[in-house]
C-alpha cells in the first residue's frame, strides 16, 4: 500500500510540485506555522489546513500535548521541536490542534490501556490537572470532550513556561493558536475561554 501511495506521488503529484521540491530542497525550510497536534491516524494537520510541503513545522504525539519547560538533560521529543521551530526556523504563531475521540485524553481521563503503560501513562499524567475540569454530572461523552478542550487549553499554558516562547509572544513575534478539528463532522474551531468557536 505504501509503495503504491508513492508510485501514485511520482506520477500524479510530483510532476506539478517538483519546483517546489527543488526550491525547499536549496533554500531549506521556511514555515510561518508550527502545529502541535495528536498522533491519531485520523488528524492530519496538512489535510486540515490544505497546506502544501514547507508550510507547517509539524509536531505530533500523544493527544498532542505540550509538556511543561524542563531542561534536565533528558530527551525531550517535544520540546527539542519546539525549540528548533521557535529559535531556529522562527515561526510566527504556533497552533495547538486538539480533536474530538482523542484516546490520549481517553487515557488520561479512563486510565491507559495495559499494554500501553510504559510511556502512554506516565505521558498523560502530565494533563492530570484537567480531570477536574467537567463536573461528576457530567455524562462520559461529555466528560471527554470537556478534557479534550482542557488539554488544548492546558498545552497553550505550557508554552508559556518555556522562556523563548513567553518571550517572543510578549514581544509580539509570536502568536499562540488552539483549536479542535472534529472527526466526525470535519468541522475546524477556535478554543475559547467559554467553548468552541466555529470556523466559517
Amino acid at each position: 500500500m505504501l509503495l503504491e501511495g508513492y508510485r501514485r506521488f511520482r506520477e500524479d503529484v510530483w510532476p506539478g510540485e517538483r519546483l517546489r521540491y527543488e526550491l525547499l530542497s536549496e533554500r531549506g525550510q521556511r514555515p510561518e506555522t508550527l502545529v502541535v497536534s495528536c498522533s491519531d491516524s485520523r488528524v492530519d494537520p496538512p489535510t486540515v489546513f490544505g497546506a502544501a510541503p514547507g508550510e507547517l513545522f509539524v509536531i505530533r504525539n500523544v493527544a498532542g500535548l505540550v509538556p511543561p519547560y524542563q531542561p534536565d538533560g533528558g530527551c525531550h521529543g517535544t520540546s527539542a521541536a519546539l525549540e528548533f521551530g521557535v529559535r531556529v526556523l522562527k515561526v510566527a504563531r504556533i497552533v495547538v490542534l486538539g480533536h474530538a475521540q482523542c484516546g490520549g485524553v481517553k487515557a488520561a481521563v479512563e486510565g491507559a490501556p495495559p499494554e500501553a503503560s510504559d510511556f502512554v501513562a506516565p505521558w498523560m499524567a502530565l494533563a492530570g490537572q484537567v480531570l477536574g475540569c467537567a463536573p461528576n454530572s457530567a455524562s462520559r461523552a461529555d466528560r471527554l470532550s470537556l478534557c479534550e478542550l482542557a488539554v488544548v487549553r492546558l498545552s497553550l499554558e505550557n508554552l508559556l513556561t518555556f522562556p523563548w516562547i513567553a518571550e517572543a509572544v510578549a514581544a509580539g513575534r509570536l502568536t499562540l493558536h488552539g483549536m479542535q478539528f472534529d472527526i466526525h463532522t470535519g468541522v475546524l474551531a477556535n478554543v475559547g475561554p467559554d467553548g468552541l468557536e466555529p470556523i466559517e
